[in-house]
């Protein structure tokens, strides 16, 4: 049996803890024992539940932990696994330097880092990573292997890193169908207008996922035709100035905030379209939850770089204005997309 350890901050609401519960979902327990340890016990998945997948939850780091070189850090943390023996130790947030501890200070013959994100645009927009990544940045040595969500990030993430030398693998986050399609049609008191194009997006609200150019393609679409309604399903750091721009552009009547949803794809199945256009992404698994749920696609030309196969728009606003109602929304069970997931990832992790 392979013994496995998974090393994240938590599993509240977000892309990277989603992404790691399908991980669980999808392994194959049969083959290896999985340790996940977290450094927060709040939970807003369901964990799959199986005598070899055991959680292990260990106080949260100190503050100070984000701005303090990684050295140090690793020094203060120690082993936190009790000195246990890993085939695989895995740092899946690639943020924090409690997780990057853990998995490199952890007896593990081999250690990976999951990268979640376009590192090299991440580094421009954001002021807060580049002090992160300047406090966490001596970490990237001491792995052994890199994991990139999707094959768009993985040249600027050796730019940036200055890693040439060791293996990276494209591998995009598993989408459990399974859960999207039974979720899907559990009953929730909301409605939409049949007479309009109802439209959604699903993500967290800020600079990164661009809601505020998508308002202002709204306003745009809106001068002609009003027959369309945005329900965006997701709460953030940016959501008082996004209802702010929503007052200013006189989009009330078009845009509804939904706020976090615990299942948001009952709501999305009720709509004739997904939009997203994040000014840079990892890779998007709300796109393929979409795309799973069988909504028309609207996303901005530069996601196809993070999702292979996907079209995006060059003209969002004449996309939009053109959109038409769907005649039937087919379901995708991502066979194909999720078997390929499933054997690299094997491979990474040696089963």
């Amino acid at each position: 049996m392979k013994q496995i350890a998974f090393f994240q901050t938590d599993l509240r609401v977000g892309g990277v803890q989603k992404s790691l519960v399908n991980i669980l979902k999808d392994i194959d327990f049969s083959k290896c024992c999985v340790d996940v340890y977290l450094f927060d016990r709040e939970c807003f998945f369901d964990l799959p539940a199986h005598e070899n997948l055991h959680i292990k939850y260990l106080p949260a780091a100190p503050g100070f932990f984000r701005v303090v070189y990684f050295g140090l850090a690793r020094r203060l943390l120690g082993d936190v696994t009790g000195g246990r023996e890993y085939d695989v130790a895995v740092d899946f947030n690639s943020y924090q330097n409690e997780c990057a501890a853990g998995a490199i200070n952890a007896r593990a013959q081999k250690r990976v880092m999951w990268i979640h994100n376009d590192v090299e645009i991440k580094r421009k927009n954001e002021a807060k990573y580049r002090v992160l990544w300047h406090f966490f940045k001596g970490k990237l040595r001491h792995y052994d292997e890199f994991v990139a969500v999707s094959p768009g990030i993985v040249e600027g993430f050796r730019r940036v890193s200055g890693i040439q030398d060791k293996p990276i693998t494209p591998i995009s986050n598993h989408i459990d169908t399974g859960e999207i399609f039974r979720k899907a049609k559990l009953p929730v008191d909301f409605a939409v207008d049949p007479a309009k194009l109802n439209l959604c997006s699903v993500g967290r609200i800020c600079h990164q996922k661009g809601y505020d150019l998508l308002m202002g393609y709204l306003a745009q679409v809106k001068k002609v035709r009003s027959d369309f309604h945005l329900y965006l399903i997701g709460d953030g750091p940016g959501r008082g100035a996004l209802e702010a721009q929503i007052r200013e552009l006189g989009l009330e009547d078009c845009v509804t905030l939904l706020g976090n949803q615990a299942n948001p794809f009952c709501y999305m199945d009720r709509m004739d379209g997904f939009v997203l256009t994040s000014r840079y992404e990892g890779q998007g698994m709300v796109i393929w939850e979409a795309k799973a749920l069988g909504l028309p696609l609207y996303i901005s030309k530069n996601l196809e770089a993070y999702n292979p196969g996907v079209t995006g728009c060059g003209d969002m606003v004449r996309a939009l204005a053109a959109a038409e109602k769907p005649e039937k929304k087919i379901y995708d069970d991502l066979s194909d997309y999720n078997g390929e997931i499933t054997r690299r990832a094997n491979i990474v992790l040696g089963l």
